[in-house]
């Protein structure tokens, strides 16, 4: 298997989603697909389920991806020293970001940029169905996310902004009319559901499994990316709790925002491995500190 394929394996094996590989490889879809299907012709085995709606890895598709990441990140990480290297950089921070507002949080970039100029801060999407994957692989020192995180193997540093609570429907859903809606209004209807492996405290923090009178909120279909959930609410089949930003990254003619009346802002805040802390984490997490965390901003 060469490099460029091990690339191609190992970025939709990150995201799920043909159309988000291509694009972040800066390749056509039709070339990842004809990638994925020589080396399952090769192997002698699928490596990814597929269906209309949903790619997931197949056990041994699992096997190879864990066998491959060491290697593959010892090599990119090789090459990556020597490109910082030769920018005159002399260190590298890497920080996930499973919201999608990191226009918002200049400040911190700009900020951490200005006071450690030998360092070579990159920032890079995390997707939520995995959130800490990439953290706990090395991929990334430095994990933005919502909050509470209850790992016993990560540190929780500074919380970074709030965000109130939104609730996206469908343009024509009976409760796109209203100025707002409740906990107990949302319990009437399904909400999109997520993969088994996801940490099930971390879901209820973002969407809670029942409201204060003891109704549930139904899980509907499974996610594994923003394209399914917003195509899925679209349609009406689901509808979804979100972050307050995401209208304006994300604004569709066919959704609508509304406020939730119930809930309290969502904290989002910086998470990374305990065994890995290290001056950069420390002193980036010093910046966040010392600007405050964002409220009501945005």
């Amino acid at each position: 298997m060469e490099l460029r394929e091990i690339e191609i394996f190992l970025t939709l094996a990150d995201e799920l989603h043909f159309g988000r590989t291509a694009e972040r490889l800066r390749l056509t879809p039709a070339r990842v697909t004809q990638a994925i299907k020589k080396q399952e012709r090769q192997i002698g085995a699928l490596l990814f389920e597929r269906t209309s709606r949903t790619v997931r890895l197949t056990p041994i598709g699992e096997q190879l991806r864990n066998d491959l990441w060491p290697l593959y990140a010892g090599l990119h990480d090789s090459v990556q020293r020597a490109k910082i290297a030769a920018q005159g950089k002399t260190a590298q921070l890497r920080i996930g970001l499973i919201p999608a507002n990191g226009h918002d949080l200049r400040p911190y970039w700009a900020a951490f940029r200005t006071h450690h100029p030998h360092c070579d801060l990159q920032l890079r999407h995390n997707p939520f169905v995995d959130p800490f994957g990439r953290l706990r692989r090395g991929e990334v020192d430095i994990l933005l996310t919502w909050l509470p995180v209850e790992e016993p193997d990560l540190t929780v540093g500074p919380t970074v902004f709030r965000d109130p609570r939104l609730l996206a429907v469908a343009a024509d859903h009976e409760l796109a009319e209203r100025p707002s809606v409740s906990l107990e209004d949302i319990s009437y209807f399904r909400h999109s559901g997520l993969p088994r492996s996801f940490p099930r405290y971390w879901e209820e923090s973002f969407v809670p499994f029942h409201t204060s009178r003891g109704h549930t909120i139904e899980r509907g279909p499974l996610v594994t990316n923003n394209d399914e959930l917003f195509h899925l609410v679209s349609v009406g089949e689901t509808v979804n709790l979100m972050a307050g930003h995401m209208p304006r990254y994300f604004a569709r003619p066919d959704i609508s925002w509304l406020p939730i009346t119930d809930l309290s802002p969502l904290a989002f805040g910086l998470v990374w491995r305990t065994e890995m802390e290290n001056d950069l984490i420390r002193a980036f997490a010093r910046v966040v500190a010392d600007l405050g965390t964002l409220h009501n901003r945005f």
